[in-house]
């Protein structure tokens, strides 16, 4: 599998790296340096040569931010990563501050006046600097963009190439439409004269292409400009072109390299040009308003059919979520019954489920880096093994695991919540709390034009009850072989604009998290469809259905706190997942499974 950096591929990183920075933001007249940890395409996982937080602190965590001054610097991360970033990074070099509350602007404010702090324009987004430069202003301080990265001057020869990975043709048997008619469509929908596209995901939808630039994600970096009559020019480097690619994509789209982009964009002169501010850096915007293109602000236009699935796309996955459903029981049967014997430490365990994953003969990639959290590392959500803080599973300890693959035909994600040994009366009693809201969702009926903020509270009821809550997301959206976290779509408390729509795939995940002792999520990949009319009703109404089929421990589950309702939902999930996996799996593990999936 593709690695970003960690023990293993540099042990080097870090903070001795520091003073090199230093030195390069000294010769540019420089007091600070903004190191987020996004990359040039805003991906959330990064190729090696892009995870410049990195390379400069030792943080290898998704999401993050770095601020480097000449006397100080600061890791800024949020609550999933409060361990994995005190193991990593020197406390001695970097205060490790919250990227939420306060986060890089607080820190900016605490400036000197006059101070200049440097940030490279191809790596923020122009809303996100707004909010930086007003915080800067208020500390007397300026934000100066500059012409050379100075961690990339620092990083020098011994920066990892940019990935050359490859990038082939992606099937229409999986994508179920033409790039030609994908391409006419959106070009007709611009409102503009062009569009210029920059998010992997985006690229990769818009031409039926697939690379492996991105760890865990089949993404090619590259941009493009889409002209409102369908026609495109595509900025790839050249190593990546396959044999079959330029037929692949027809007379209609030119085959350029990443070079020929900032002229592209300087004929654009007089043209007005759709660009997403939330998916392309300021540099975008500065270099077309520079040209005199008439800039249109506005979301992706690729965003929302990519999130809207076809059928073709909807039965690949469903194929996906049975493969890799088979797989995930393969392995909760060895748990229950190995495991149970000679509890695993989290890193046997993730190693066990993905040879499962592997022996499909046909995955791709893990869509994440799996999570294996036994004991108290279960109330860290995004906690990730390593060799320092690998720990072996202790009887009466819950282990939750996190994971996905990466399919020709889907992308999964599950987390299971499994007993080991004997659970505590408060552990079945808070995991049957959460599989209550986990239930609300799954047997949601909701209005067309419903947003996900308008239905996470239901997840929470159950919790809320008891004094409980989780403080993530309930769900987030996801590609089909694209991103595991994908938008525009999402069920979480934070305000969303956007409804949920038929042919949209969206994770279902409550959690409850004790502090140092365990933690609970149940998570199902949900697809939103056309709801049939009951009841005399007049509008339309969507449901979810269940992509995800494995058991869920019955052990954790207290059958009192359950309606009728909820029983019969839970036995009816159960009962599939026999239907459906259990043709799949040995004679054996299909007994068990009859078994742990047997009515309350």
């Amino acid at each position: 599998m593709r690695q970003t950096f960690d023990e293993s591929t540099d042990p080097g990183f870090g903070p001795r790296h520091v003073p090199l920075i230093r030195e390069a933001m000294a010769r540019q007249g420089l007091d600070g340096f903004l190191v987020p940890h996004e990359d040039e395409h805003q991906n959330e996982y990064l190729p090696a040569a892009n995870d410049r937080l990195a390379w400069a602190s030792g943080f290898t965590g998704s999401a993050g931010a770095g601020v480097i001054m000449i006397d100080r610097a600061a890791v800024f991360v949020d609550g999933r990563y409060t361990l994995q970033v005190r193991e990593q990074v020197d406390q001695g070099v970097f205060e490790i501050r919250d990227l939420v509350e306060g986060g890089v602007p607080a820190y900016l404010e605490t400036a000197h006046r006059g101070a200049v702090i440097g940030y490279d324009a191809r790596l923020h987004s122009p809303a996100a600097l707004d909010v930086l430069k007003a915080a800067a202003a208020r500390a007397g301080a300026t934000l100066k963009p500059v012409a050379a990265n100075p961690l990339d001057e620092a990083w020098g020869a011994q920066r990892p190439a940019q990935p050359q990975a490859p990038v082939v043709p992606h099937p229409v048997q999986y994508a179920g439409e033409e790039s030609s008619a994908k391409r006419a469509r959106v070009g007709a929908s611009l409102g503009a004269d062009a569009a210029v596209i920059t998010a992997p995901s985006s690229i990769a939808w818009l031409f039926n292409i697939r690379g492996g630039d991105v760890i865990r994600t089949p993404l090619p970096l590259a941009q493009a400009v889409l002209r409102a009559d369908g026609s495109a020019r595509l900025f790839l480097d050249p190593a990546k072109v396959t044999e079959d690619l330029p037929a692949w994509l027809g007379n209609e789209v030119s085959l350029e390299a990443p070079e020929a982009l900032e002229g592209a964009l300087a004929e654009l002169s007089g043209k007005s040009v759709l660009v997403d501010p939330a998916q392309s850096s300021a540099w975008y915007f500065d270099t077309l308003v520079a040209a005199g293109a008439k800039v249109v602000r506005g979301m992706d236009p690729c965003t929302m059919p990519r999130a809207c699935k076809n059928s073709v796309e909807l039965d690949g996955t469903r194929e996906a979520h049975r493969r890799d459903g088979a797989a995930l029981t393969r392995f909760l049967h060895w748990l229950a019954t190995e495991g149970q014997v000679s509890p695993p430490d989290e890193k046997a365990a993730v190693a066990k489920l993905e040879s499962f994953r592997e022996a499909t003969g046909v995955l791709k990639d893990l869509s994440f880096d799996t999570i294996g959290a036994a004991n108290g590392h279960g109330a860290l959500p995004h906690y990730r093994p390593t060799e320092r803080s690998n720990e072996r599973a202790a009887l009466g300890s819950l282990l939750l695991v996190d994971s996905g693959g990466q399919y020709l035909d889907g992308t999964t994600d599950v987390t299971r919540t499994v007993a080991i040994g004997e659970p505590t009366p408060e552990m079945v009693q808070r995991n049957t709390l959460v599989l209550k809201g986990h239930l609300a969702i799954a047997r949601l009926r909701f209005p067309a034009g419903t947003t996900g903020s308008a239905i996470d509270a239901l997840a929470r009821m159950a919790l809320w009850a008891h004094g409980l809550d989780y403080d993530h997301g309930t769900g987030h959206g996801v590609g089909v072989y694209l991103g595991v976290h994908e938008g525009p779509q999402r069920i979480s408390k934070a305000p969303n604009t956007i409804a949920l729509q038929p042919g949209m795939i969206v994770s279902n995940e409550p959690g409850y998290y004790k502090d140092g002792e365990y933690g609970i999520r149940i998570e199902n990949l949900e697809v939103v469809m056309p709801a049939e009319a009951v009841g005399g009703g007049d509008r339309p109404m969507h449901r979810f259905e269940a992509l995800t089929l494995a058991p869920i421990d019955r052990r954790l589950v207290d059958k009192a706190l359950l309606t009728a309702e909820e029983v019969a939902q839970f036995d009816a999930y159960h009962a599939r997942v026999v239907r459906e996996i259990g043709p799949r799996v040995e004679p054996e593990i299909r007994a068990w499974l009859e078994e742990v999936c047997a009515p309350l």
